[in-house]
């Protein structure tokens, strides 16, 4: 701040006193923008309101008692009128210093959701507090998948443990399977028009990937996959997140896609998924509602016919969580009497068998295991459950 200004200031206070000052102060910071020094200033208007030292000499927690809910109101509405002056300039970073300390992310959240980037707008400070920082999850992937691209979409939903809940890592999956299945179908649709010499016929504004790979074995000919196989891979797998509708259906057509490509290009996965885009496929079309029992006999085949050496229970934790989609925990409880009775709980992607048997409201069972298990605790309570029900 300019020395004149400074004068100003003191001659304002000689003049007409502290709080004419300070208004004076809070109105120049404004005008130039200085909205770090405004939340402090303001501050500084509310101790001289409440008769306490214009200067924090220690903690809040050190003011006298009858002035805490006051001032903890203040650096409230400090913290919201900065935290907007910086929304209203588009400077959404700095705005969430002030809500996050305020414990009110509401406001970002809604600059984030109606933000409209530009082309050469920087977007990594925007991902960090849309995705990251969980603000609004869903814009931020949206913006990772457009600015940046599907491989960087596919590391940053796979690399780690996200902290966002189902619905949003569905989302993310369904935004990755209909990136690249348009990229899929594009590429297709431009080999077929280069071999035939012709648009496809079809039904829909565009073909669809299967009805472009439907009696075209030529286009396999050449021993080349028209996208990135580690991408097709991984969105793949990714796809079994997904519950029924369009997106579902999109991720068996990349299977369909998948199992006539050169098998150099078929990427090695572990059972009960070792036949990968024919295993996923038959996973994907039971979630579809589609050879629901023909498909469940697959994985159950899978699951005994598992060496528990080599393989492991792998493939059986799979058929017990896709009977659970499925809404048969019954069923689900007895494959995992079948596989999993002497399996840690802890190392399972799937529940346990103790924990299915509640979601059964099997308490017999209960008891059964946990005597196979040698658990006295638990044996005698699943006989006492069991006597009540």
């Amino acid at each position: 701040m300019l020395p004149n200004t400074l004068d100003e200031l003191q001659r304002t206070l000689g003049e007409s006193g502290p709080a004419e000052a300070i208004d004076r102060l809070c109105a120049r910071l404004r005008e130039d923008k200085d909205y770090r020094s405004l939340f402090y200033a303001l501050l500084m208007k509310r101790r001289q309101e409440l008769g306490v030292s214009p200067i924090p000499t220690g903690p809040a927690a050190d003011l006298p008692a009858a002035v805490h809910a006051p001032y903890e109101d203040a650096i409230r509405e400090a913290g919201r009128h900065v935290g907007r002056l910086y929304l209203d300039e588009g400077n959404v970073g700095e705005a969430w210093f002030y809500f996050r300390m305020l414990g009110e992310p509401d406001p970002v959240a809604a600059a984030l959701a109606a933000h409209v980037p530009t082309e050469d707008e920087d977007l990594q400070p925007l991902v960090h507090l849309a995705f990251y920082e969980g603000l609004a999850p869903k814009k931020g992937f949206d913006w990772i998948l457009q600015r940046y691209g599907i491989c960087n979409a596919i590391t940053t939903l796979g690399s780690q443990e996200l902290p966002h809940p189902p619905e949003v890592k569905r989302y993310c999956v369904a935004r990755l399977v209909r990136a690249l299945y348009t990229e899929l179908r594009e590429r297709l649709l431009a080999d077929v028009e280069r071999q035939e010499g012709k648009m496809p016929p079809h039904d829909a504004d565009r073909p669809s990937v299967r009805e472009l790979i439907t009696g075209r074995e030529t286009l396999f000919a050449d021993g080349f996959a028209h996208i990135d196989v580690s991408h097709l891979s991984s969105v793949v797998q990714m796809s079994i997140q997904l519950e029924p509708g369009e997106e579902l259906n999109l991720a068996r057509e990349l299977c369909a896609y998948g199992e006539l490509i050169p098998k150099q290009f078929q990427y090695n996965s572990d059972p009960p998924f070792d036949d990968v885009y024919r295993d996923y496929g038959v996973y994907l079309s039971i979630l579809a509602g589609e050879r629901v029992e023909e498909g469940l006999a697959h994985f159950r085949a899978k699951a005994d016919g598992a060496d528990p050496e080599t393989v492991g229970t792998y493939p059986a934790q799979v058929l017990v969580n896709l009977l659970l989609r499925l809404g048969r925990p019954g069923e689900a409880l007895e494959a995992a009497r079948r596989h999993l009775t002497t399996a840690d709980p802890r190392h399972l992607s799937c529940p346990g068998v103790l924990e299915l048997c509640q979601r059964a409201g099997d308490f017999g069972a209960f008891a059964e295991v946990a005597r196979e298990q040698g658990d006295a605790v638990h044996y005698l309570a699943g006989l006492i459950a069991a006597k009540s029900v």
